[in-house]
């Protein structure tokens, strides 16, 4: 695993927004694109999963001929370090695999550092909860979901698949989140507690650190795909390398660089029904792939 002590390396090998310039055209995409599906695309905004106004998801019903049953589920967890970003830039997810079959479920959460990581974590074991309860009412499958997660959210994906559901209520199956895939997803957090830029906002301590990274936690049940850009820092692609090394090719049976894609582009092949990528989390929710 890549480590440093010093701060203007952690600062290179992390900071993702100046290692790809043209970010902010990027995010202008996402953000057109996203519009445009909600134009096109039946769906429902800002359902509250939780208590709090941050604990909404905007829910996609996907795209079947009458009497195809239910639909497999895809939950897509955004990134953007824990600390920016929203659901509505993207709502661009949802068309390629509401099309294919899938019900698509983009949420919200609270960020840093209004709240902690700690706290986000909890509200994305809520948002499940509420998909697990309330999939069926929209056409979904609550015993097919698939957690993706791009960044942060492939963070988050991978610490949703160790939860002890039946904990969280005597209805929800233990096996929840055994499917989730992870797009440059971060499993060691304790890089992160030295790393400049982030700290006044994630203000992670060594102890919250170790406890919130999944690359220091059992191996779960079920199994993680995980992926990476081939044209990514290095501390990402060790990062993606390390979880596969620490759970083992049982739980991640796919651990691979997306060939040419750096942090954000990494994610156009996702939405790709011609790219192996997408073809991957199709198979992984039981679609033609």
């Amino acid at each position: 695993m890549l480590t440093s002590d010093d701060p203007s390396v952690l600062d290179a090998l992390y900071n993702n927004r100046a290692l790809v310039p043209e970010f902010p055209r990027m995010l202008q995409r996402w953000q057109q694109a996203s519009s445009l599906a909600r134009k096109g695309l039946e769906h429902h905004r800002d359902i509250a999963y939780g208590l709090t106004a941050a604990e909404t998801l905007d829910l996609f019903p996907a795209v079947s001929p009458p009497g195809a049953g239910l639909a497999p589920v895809l939950v897509f967890i955004h990134g953007g370090y824990w600390r920016s970003l929203d659901k509505s830039d993207f709502s661009f997810i949802a068309p390629v695999f509401t099309a294919a079959g899938a019900l698509v479920v983009v949420p919200n959460y609270g960020l840093c550092p209004a709240v902690s990581i700690d706290t986000i974590a909890q509200q994305m074991k809520r948002m499940l909860v509420w998909v697990a309860r309330h999939a069926q009412a929209h056409g979904g499958d609550p015993r097919r979901i698939l957690v993706a997660g791009h960044s942060a959210g492939g963070h988050l994906a991978a610490l949703l698949m160790g939860c002890d559901w039946p904990a969280e209520g005597s209805d929800l199956p233990a096996d929840l989140a055994s499917r989730a895939l992870s797009i440059s997803g971060v499993f060691d957090l304790e890089p992160l507690e030295k790393v400049p830029f982030l700290q006044p906002d994630l203000r992670l301590s060594a102890e919250s650190a170790r406890r919130l990274s999944p690359a220091s936690m059992p191996a779960p049940s079920g199994r993680l795909l995980a992926l990476v850009g081939g044209a990514e820092s290095p501390a990402f692609i060790a990062q993606n390398a390390l979880i596969a090394e620490r759970w083992g090719p049982t739980v991640v049976p796919v651990c691979e660089t997306v060939p040419g894609r750096h942090h954000f582009d990494v994610l156009d092949p996702f939405v790709d029904p011609d790219a192996p990528l997408h073809r991957l989390a199709l198979r992984e929710m039981g679609l033609a792939g």
